[in-house]
């Protein structure tokens, strides 16, 4: 069984913690415990860097020091001594407040549709995804699309989370999203890409 994530909740601003100085806190992650488990790993990852820290934990919390005014995401994995199975929590997103910071950047798009690493058939492609912003101001998306890696051509800039694309067979497209809100804040996501039969 996986554990479920209790705190920092997902798509907010983390404000809680205690402040180690100016460019970092200390937060208290937690979670509920997952039937069998008895050892834990808190896999974070820095949404700027794509830094990924692991703590280890024999709860169902863990104090982690981590930078502030900074976008996260979490899950946390479930490890038993009598089994080699783990057990993966749902991913997270987050914000750990920043001094004074007053707007807030988007957090990167995820991926909908279609499938990352999947093969296609056909003339035209539905690029799909979903974003988010703590401050609900995004402005729009603009979508990046080309057989480079990664695409450096802009199909078009949307404010709907979803474009046609054209295709064609015997190629690989990479795509990525670019969200721009209100304070001219951006995210852009990792590099998607399918290949076309």
């Amino acid at each position: 069984m996986a554990a479920t994530l209790v705190f920092p909740e997902n798509n907010t601003e983390c404000n809680e913690g205690k402040i180690i100085n100016d460019t970092q806190s200390e937060v208290t992650f937690r979670w509920n415990e997952a039937e069998f488990a008895n050892k834990y790993e808190v896999v974070l990852i820095n949404l700027n860097t794509d830094v990924e820290t692991t703590v280890e934990s024999n709860t169902n919390s863990a104090d982690i020091i981590i930078e502030r005014g900074i976008a996260y995401k979490w899950h946390v994995l479930s490890l038993s001594d009598i089994s080699d199975a783990t057990a993966m929590s749902e991913e997270w997103k987050f914000y750990n407040a920043g001094a004074g910071a007053v707007n807030y950047a988007p957090f990167p798009a995820d991926i909908v549709a279609p499938e990352n690493g999947s093969t296609l058939t056909g003339s035209t492609v539905n690029l799909e995804w979903s974003g988010s912003d703590i401050d609900n101001d995004i402005v729009d998306f603009e979508v990046f699309f080309g057989s480079e890696n990664p695409p450096t051509e802009s199909l078009s800039s949307v404010t709907e989370n979803s474009i046609t694309a054209t295709i064609s067979s015997g190629n690989i497209y990479y795509w990525i999203v670019k969200t721009t809100d209100e304070a001219d804040n951006t995210s852009t996501s990792d590099v998607f890409h399918f290949s076309v039969e």
